[in-house]
């Protein structure tokens, strides 16, 4: 897109998004070539269902996000299925999925073009397909759950992670004793990671890493966001906050936006963080062994995996709360054997009352942080497209804007928002634009510092910062006037 359009001279928003549309000049194996050549840490297998649902459906914004919706429906029956498979109780299962249902995180991301909600659908599957081998132990069991591990490892790379939390699971279940069904595991790991080697080999060779995980956090900070991390399965913390948690580029914490969270917010994530704690307990001490290590598994071996990493080397990688997506439903798993084991105690009436409570209570907290986030104009998840549309309205109210940036994707996006006739001028930096006449206001998007300087020396003007968070400026008039 940018080796088409920089030479162009000033394109519409409409030229920019053409590029979002399917190019009938490709099919499927240009798509995963591409993805193969250029971003192997995005499997394929989400890109090439969504390529086919854009062809039946088309490729407006709707339809785009309504392919993970529906996706997300399939949790409910899955995660209904593995607690059924787990507890061989339907109740626990129905309260599973009323928690998944108004969980704020999942209810986020079925909203989004991205692999997430396939990623959560993918683990609850193979979930079920390991419990079903190790109960069943047939071969066309394991074979059923090879499948499973292939689809998974090739719809989002933290699967390797979740399948270490099922190998850990076998080995403690059989007590470290290699036993027909450790092998039959074993052999059915081999086969499924020898599927996705393929795709290993290419991460391995092309892939250089994502270069704002890595940035250093304060270890208060991190604390900070496991703990608001940890909310997100039931409550979202941006309720209440006037402004958004986190730096935009940085995505360090914002303190000041902190404090000025109602004091209510951290009082009602302690109470959360009580509940998951006190449904661990519950769950060692009541529910049977094999579903214990299973879901402490699930919960577990993902946030240690990044929490580690961070820790010695440094970076932000168990703060990314999308990341966190298996320990969620492992989460969701425990809370739900609790609040439905208790709910089907009627032998003390003021406990049984006392859980009703808590189950309506928790729910009733995520329908909230739902219905608020669904009815916001952004949300922390965007991350840094989360002042777009503060920008849009900026550039909107002027008569002949002119958009000067070098973030084409970026800019494609904020085009959404952008009235049809605004026009803009894609460049390469640290080449300076020669800034074409016609134009009432000339705005820069998402400027380096070298572009600000060139732009001021050659139009012996002054740019000025009319978004900070936005990093949106504008073109005023000569120095001499």
């Amino acid at each position: 897109m940018k080796d088409l359009i920089s030479n162009q001279g000033t394109i519409s928003i409409a030229k920019l998004q053409q590029y979002q549309d399917i190019n009938p000049d490709k099919n499927t194996i240009n798509l995963i070539s591409s993805l193969a050549r250029d971003n192997p840490e995005h499997l394929p297998i989400y890109f090439v269902l969504l390529r086919w649902w854009v062809k039946l459906f088309g490729n407006s914004v709707t339809v785009i996000r309504n392919f993970s919706a529906i996706t997300s429906l399939l949790i409910f029956p899955c995660i209904y299925w593995l607690c059924r498979e787990l507890f061989g109780k339907s109740l626990i299962g129905w309260v599973a999925i009323s928690l998944t249902a108004i969980s704020p995180i999942l209810v986020l991301y079925a909203q989004e073009a991205r692999a997430y909600s396939l990623f959560s659908v993918a683990v609850l599957l193979s979930s079920i397909a390991l419990l079903r081998a190790m109960r069943i132990n047939t071969k066309r069991t394991w074979q059923i759950y090879i499948a499973s591990l292939i689809f998974a490892l090739y719809t989002h790379l933290f699967s390797v992670l979740v399948s270490f939390s099922h190998g850990l699971y076998v080995i403690l279940t059989e007590k470290l004793k290699l036993t027909q069904k450790l092998k039959s595991y074993l052999l059915a790991s081999f086969y499924g990671f020898l599927g996705f080697l393929p795709w290993l080999i290419l991460i391995i060779n092309h892939f250089d890493g994502i270069n704002w995980v890595s940035k250093n956090l304060p270890f208060l900070d991190l604390l900070k966001r496991w703990f608001i991390n940890l909310g997100f399965t039931f409550f979202d913390i941006q309720i209440g906050s006037p402004e958004r948690l986190f730096d935009v580029k940085k995505l360090v914490f914002d303190n000041n936006a902190l404090l000025q969270l109602n004091t209510i917010w951290p009082y009602i994530l302690a109470l959360v963080l009580v509940l998951v704690i006190y449904s661990i307990y519950f769950l060692l001490k009541n529910a049977p062994r094999q579903a214990s290590i299973f879901i402490l598994t699930l919960m577990a071996v993902t946030p240690i995996s990044l929490i580690i990493p961070d820790l010695i080397s440094g970076g932000q990688r168990s703060t990314i709360a999308r990341y966190l997506i298996p320990a969620y439903l492992g989460i969701q798993l425990s809370v739900a054997y609790l609040l439905g084991t208790k709910l089907t105690n009627f032998t003390n009436k003021i406990q049984h009352k006392f859980w009703q409570i808590v189950t309506v209570a928790v729910i009733s907290l995520g329908i909230i942080s739902c219905g608020i986030s669904s009815q916001a104009e952004t949300w922390w998840h965007k991350y840094s497209s989360y002042y777009d549309a503060q920008v849009a309205r900026i550039i909107n109210q002027t008569s002949q804007p002119l958009v000067i940036s070098n973030h084409s994707v970026r800019l494609a996006t904020l085009g959404y928002m952008l009235r049809p006739d605004v026009k803009v001028l894609l460049i390469e930096e640290p080449k300076v634009p020669k800034v074409p006449e016609g134009f009432t206001d000339i705005f820069v998007f998402r400027p380096e510092w070298s572009l600000i300087s060139g732009l001021e020396t050659q139009e012996n003007s002054q740019l000025e910062l009319v978004h900070n968070f936005g990093e949106l400026w504008i073109l005023t008039k000569s120095k001499e006037e």
